[in-house]
């Protein structure tokens, strides 16, 4: 593996994380919004992220069977199982007709905690983008003296 697949590499995780990013902002967004209905309500949002298929140029023997210099892809965004808030507000204009309003399912710790791990995530594969490109520029140097 050279070290511009590392570019590859690095830049496919920094675009997972910022798909993280903007479901979580989505879901921190909507966590009070309000609905009459379980199926009209907001569902937490999450991506799921998967290993991409190596390249047939990359294929090889190793003991684990992985290919160097796969990166990271999102397969989906699924919605959150969890069941949603109920909250007995009949004097809400969005009530139904028991005097119940549906509350998303959105942690809003939960999503501080995504929002930091993401932003750290994004923040390092920057930083590997920044070593690698200084490591280039010294090989390119390397022969100067």
């Amino acid at each position: 593996m050279s070290l511009s697949n590392v570019f590859g590499i690095a830049g496919s995780a920094m675009s997972a994380q910022t798909i993280r990013l903007n479901t979580t902002a989505s879901n921190m967004a909507n966590a009070e919004s309000v609905s009459s209905s379980e199926g009209e309500t907001y569902r937490a949002r999450k991506p799921v992220f998967a290993l991409k298929a190596p390249d047939v140029s990359q294929l090889g023997e190793t003991p684990t069977g992985l290919a160097p210099g796969q990166g990271v892809q999102v397969l989906d965004i699924i919605e959150s199982q969890t069941p949603l808030r109920m909250a007995y507000e009949p004097n809400h204009p969005l009530s139904n007709e028991q005097g119940y309003v549906f509350y998303p399912n959105v942690n809003v710790i939960e999503e501080m905690a995504d929002m930091i791990s993401a932003s750290r995530s994004f923040q390092i594969n920057a930083d590997v983008l920044n070593t690698t490109k200084q490591m280039l520029q010294k090989t390119m140097t390397l022969g100067q003296s």
